[in-house]
């Protein structure tokens, strides 16, 4: 009774049911992505119609290319992380729920890229949408270290690493705000 209340407890932290759900979040985010990518065209002006479509291109691969990177880092971060408490996993929806964000600002950065009078706000949108999901991501990494989530195997000048280097991504997404709205 007492090994099977054990596995059960054990079992109800684990982070395994986190995880899986996070990667199908992440998988339909950046399926997502290519929803917004289309041409049309009249017949004889394809290359022309698919030339002038760039800022869909160009948008796709760096949101694509970002969605990426930021779920190698949750992967990552969650290697490190052996238990998951309830603050744990609403602070994970809630960096889900900025990462599934990501395709409406790509798609309107893409649409307003040419547009002077417009371009200024679509690009202040989309940097202001990945700050959000780095203040989320930020936030469950300072919680798991917080509430000693971290596995045993994880020492603390570790957590301080990933912790600075997180600190300095926010920089970077407060850093294209700046360069957006020049």
């Amino acid at each position: 009774m007492i090994a099977t209340v054990r596995r059960v407890a054990r079992r109800a932290d684990a982070t395994d049911r986190l995880e899986t759900f996070s990667d199908g979040v992440f998988a339909v985010a950046i399926t997502l992505l290519v929803l917004d990518l289309s041409v049309r065209s009249p017949p004889g002006q394809l290359a022309h119609a698919l030339l002038a479509e760039w800022p869909h291109y160009a948008t796709y691969v760096v949101s694509f290319l970002t969605i990426g990177i930021i779920w190698t880092n949750h992967h990552r971060q969650f290697e490190r992380i052996e238990r998951a408490d309830h603050t744990l996993r609403m602070l994970n929806l809630l960096l889900l729920l900025f990462v599934t964000l990501i395709p409406f600002p790509t798609s309107l950065l893409a649409s307003h890229l040419q547009a002077p009078s417009d371009e200024e706000v679509a690009a202040i949108t989309y940097s202001c949408s990945l700050l959000a999901m780095g203040l989320a991501f930020f936030a469950t990494y300072f919680w798991a270290s917080r509430a000693g989530l971290f596995a045993d195997w994880v020492d603390a000048g570790e957590v301080r690493y990933y912790r600075w280097r997180n600190i300095r991504g926010l920089g970077v997404y407060v850093a294209a705000i700046a360069v957006a709205r020049s």
